[in-house]
């Protein structure tokens, strides 16, 4: 059973995705976290890192909107299919995340190049950071590796979540110099397939934020659904389409 070590709201700040917006996170630091409890949480809008589960508690903004796609019905558009093809020369393995120099010298590769194409703030992620925030030890918890078979080079990791129901995917990085493959995409299709093989009917995206060029691709993928409001625990969660979002927020 979950247990909950600290609860923070963090002070006003300026907006991680949109200029001129003030945003808040809400987080619980919780311990022993099954993926039963898990998955009740992804489906009221918490995302987790490591120990931390948070979600936006921003006083006049709700443009983050909590997404999930319906795995058994998605249908790839032709540019997420020449995505997947494009990707399809690479091993692809599951199995718990890992810590190690390949992983940390991969991240920071990729993390440098969105500090210089997308003017990101310069990362300082080190083993004990990239532990506490990827590789805590959680019963949920998956990594996603695609190796280029020919050069047995790591090319890209995604960090995910299995739960009964459902898959989370809740980061993904990549080589820089692999981008013309549309690695990114490439993943959330691959688990995707992974999740309706399993017979999982959803895949979590976390927040998509339309005004966010760094988030503005989780709403391409359809069939999804977006969630009404934040329900609290002893709430039933609304996800419904897009579409409908906008009259029930």
């Amino acid at each position: 059973m979950a247990r909950l070590i600290e609860r923070i709201v963090e002070e006003p700040r300026p907006c991680s995705y949109l200029d001129g917006v003030t945003a808040q996170l809400e987080h619980l630091v919780l311990l022993d976290v099954d993926a039963v409890e898990l998955e009740a949480m992804l489906e009221r809008g918490w995302r987790r890192f490591g120990p931390d589960y948070f979600r936006p508690a921003c006083p006049s903004c709700s443009q983050c909107l909590p997404t999930r796609i319906v795995a058994a019905d998605l249908e790839p558009s032709r540019s997420q299919r020449r995505a997947k093809n494009r990707s399809a020369r690479f091993e692809v393995a599951v199995g718990p995340p890992k810590v190690d120099a390949e992983r940390l010298a991969l991240y920071a590769r990729w993390h440098a190049d969105r500090e210089r194409t997308r003017d990101w703030p310069v990362s300082s992620l080190d083993a004990r950071t990239y532990a506490l925030q990827f590789a805590f030890p959680h019963p949920a918890a998956r990594e996603v590796t695609y190796t280029d078979v020919d050069t047995g080079r790591l090319v890209g990791v995604g960090l995910c979540d299995e739960t009964p129901r459902a898959w989370s995917a809740a980061y993904f990085f990549y080589d820089p110099d692999y981008a013309r493959c549309s690695l990114g995409i490439a993943n959330v299709l691959t688990v995707c397939d992974i999740a309706a093989q399993a017979g999982k009917p959803h895949v979590y995206l976390g927040f998509h934020v339309a005004a966010c060029a760094s988030l503005r691709y989780k709403g391409a993928f359809e069939p999804s659904e977006v969630l009404v409001g934040w329900p609290a625990f002893d709430e039933r969660p609304r996800w419904v389409a897009p579409g409908a979002a906008a009259a029930g927020r």
